[in-house]
């Protein structure tokens, strides 16, 4: 694939970009604050256990199932018209999530927050990719998309630390609503409008087809990834996929489809796609892994492991500006397999964690490397799949990205969360039954026992936790490095820009 060279982009576009941003932080932010107002929204409400999974799971779940119907919707509404909608209806839904009275209206809350964020990415991405004509310079404002993202993740932990340490835990959702009316007055100053002149209408069936079957899909990889297989979890995969190849079949015959699918025609396409999904499968379990460890071996604070998360949210920042440069150089296939190779370096790194003094060096050294060798892999096949698709499909392109980002994550929390779940209780199984399943239930379990007692059942529980760390870094070493050859093998026919 030769990209075709276009205008280049000037001031105007660049404060755009500029505009872009900021959605694209609070989409992330709000992927990472809740966690830490758990404890005073189940002070407060007092969610059953059910209830509280739901509140902190209901949006990434809608975010990923409706991503598909909204990159499509803005192809035939209009992008910016799309934003601006998801815009609004974030800013509302903040504020009902914000002075929520009961458990279900805060479910619902988020639900409605996951809706209006699934507008967001592939609306920014695909404005992205009408705005910046050139390759190269269109490389450089995914970069920057791609580090927004890491920025909101880096400074969510720290702000939501702050308002929660002076105000309810409400406040964590009013932040995003000046960020919003800011949007909504910025946006049609600086933000074109594009849509696709010759799109038909939006068909629903396809609409409800694709949101089942991702719904399905990650609820039944996070069902494994929370207690193991079982039928449930196996029942929600086989429909999730059922429904997937009901939905592909229908796509083929609609004269005016959801998905064009053949935009997978396209060799650069489907080999970035499967690129995209298989990197975050490998690296984005990790983080959750990292962020356990920091507050349940180590016992930091959530404040004090988000402050020490963020050495690699820079370094992702880093990566990110530092890509465009490499891959004017070099072919992207060999950027993203270097990424690669050095996020294996970094995972290596992990394997030599402990509990000793210098286990927080670690994890901080490992994560930098592994967060600079992600960056390529991230921004180059998202670059790879706008480059690849026509613009007036650039909607529908970027929701296939983010699409396959969400299941890859899913689907790496899925496989490596069973290993370290698997390792931990093949170490704890001489520990009491309340101490077997997770090293959260052996933290709590410890802490109701008198003096040495519950200190020896710590102990056991945080080293069968290491031992179950290092070796899902291990394994994610490997895995790390079959990508990289893949990513040769796939892309290597990609030009630079």
């Amino acid at each position: 694939m030769k990209s075709v060279i276009g205008p280049r982009a000037t001031r105007r576009e660049w404060i755009g970009l500029a505009v872009i941003a900021l959605p694209c932080m609070l989409y992330s932010m709000d992927l990472t604050v809740l966690n830490l107002a758990v404890p005073a929204i189940s002070a407060q409400l007092k969610p059953s256990s059910a209830e509280l999974l739901w509140i902190v799971d209901i949006y990434g779940f809608m975010v990923a199932g409706c991503l598909i119907t909204m990159g499509t919707l803005g192809d035939r509404i209009g992008r910016r018209r799309l934003l601006l909608v998801g815009a609004a209806a974030f800013g509302v839904a903040s504020v009902l999530a914000a002075f929520s009275s009961t458990s279900a209206m805060l479910i619902a809350s988020r639900a409605l927050l996951g809706i209006a964020a699934a507008t967001l990415a592939p609306s920014t991405l695909s404005l992205i990719r009408n705005m910046f004509l050139d390759p190269q310079q269109r490389t450089v404002a995914i970069s920057v998309w791609v580090m927004s993202y890491s920025a909101g993740a880096a400074i969510g932990p720290v702000i939501g630390g702050v308002l929660l340490e002076y105000f309810w835990w409400g406040s964590v959702f009013l932040i995003n609503v000046p960020v919003m009316v800011l949007l909504l007055f910025l946006a049609p100053l600086f933000l074109p409008e594009f849509r696709d002149p010759n799109a038909g209408r939006l068909d629903i069936v396809s609409a409800g087809q694709s949101l089942a079957a991702v719904l399905a899909v990650i609820y039944g990889l996070k069902h494994i990834a929370e207690q193991g297989l079982s039928m449930a979890a196996g029942t929600a995969i086989g429909a999730g996929l059922a429904v997937a190849f009901l939905f592909v079949r229908r796509q083929r015959k609609l004269a005016d489809p959801l998905i064009d699918m053949r935009l997978f025609r396209a060799p650069a396409f489907s080999a970035a796609i499967a690129t995209n999904l298989l990197g975050f499968c490998v690296v984005f379990a990790v983080f959750l892994f990292i962020a356990q460890y920091l507050q349940s071996v180590l016992g930091l604070s959530p404040l004090q492991a988000g402050l020490w998360g963020l050495p690699s949210a820079l370094a992702f920042i880093a990566g990110s500006m530092l890509t465009p440069a490499l891959v004017r150089r070099v072919r992207p296939a060999f950027v993203i397999a270097g990424g690669m190779a050095v996020s294996a370096v970094g995972f290596g790194v992990l394997t030599g964690v402990d509990n000793g003094a210098s286990a927080l060096a670690t994890i901080v050294v490992g994560s930098v490397i592994l967060s600079l060798g992600v960056c390529p892999v991230v921004t180059l096949t998202t670059d790879i799949v706008l480059g690849a698709a026509p613009p007036e499909r650039a909607g529908a392109a970027s929701s296939l990205s983010e699409t396959s980002s969400e299941l890859g994550g899913a689907l790496g929390i899925a496989l490596l969360g069973s290993v370290v779940t698997a390792a931990y209780r093949g170490a704890m199984v001489d520990a009491a039954p309340e101490a077997r399943d997770t090293l959260g239930a052996a933290v709590a379990y410890a802490a109701e026992l008198p003096g040495e007692l519950g200190a020896a059942i710590l102990e056991s529980a945080r080293a069968a936790y290491v031992h179950a760390f290092e070796l899902s870094a291990a394994i994610s070493a490997a895995l790390a490095l079959g990508v990289a050859v893949l990513a040769v093998l796939l892309l290597r026919r990609v030009q630079p820009a």
